[in-house]
């Protein structure tokens, strides 16, 4: 995969829905995810490739790598847009896509620009995916994601 690996940082999103659209009480961290794999997708509500090419790749990651163990999570990156993106847009989508996972909605702190996920995993934008390997270790980050190719290194680790 294209990405130099380095430990993937814990999670500092604050609100989460869990896979049934309940709220979560308290953040959820990596390890929540399981002990393998993960794959990390980053959205707004209203960006249009997040919608046409983002959650479709996930939703097909999720069919065919979900049922072997990888750990899946959903993340809303408001680097702009607040008033569109906002928490009431994660059941929305999940439920549009049909995607039992966690989302999370990460706002930039008081006095931040960026989202924390954005700051900590160096994203640029949106559809955004994250793979983390079962040691910890980012592998891929980048808006274009071969699923097939990363369906096959998958099933060989």
């Amino acid at each position: 995969m294209s990405v130099a690996e380095r430990q993937a940082p814990e999670l500092r999103v604050q609100k989460w829905i869990g896979e049934d659209g309940g709220r979560v009480v308290a953040p959820l961290k990596l390890s929540d995810f399981g002990t393998g794999a993960k794959i990390l997708f980053a959205f707004q509500h209203w960006c249009r490739g997040c919608h046409l090419h983002g959650f479709p790749t996930l939703r097909r990651l999720h069919g065919a790598l979900g049922p072997q163990g990888v750990g899946f999570a959903v993340i809303q990156t408001v680097f702009e847009g607040a008033h569109e993106n906002t928490f009431e847009k994660l059941r929305v989508n999940q439920l549009k896509y049909e995607l039992p996972v966690a989302f999370g909605h990460d706002e930039p702190p008081a006095g931040a620009t960026l989202p924390t996920f954005m700051e900590d995993y160096r994203t640029r934008g949106t559809p955004w995916f994250t793979v983390i390997d079962a040691g910890g270790r980012i592998v891929f980050s980048d808006f274009h994601l071969d699923e097939d190719q990363l369906v096959k290194e998958l099933e060989l680790a």
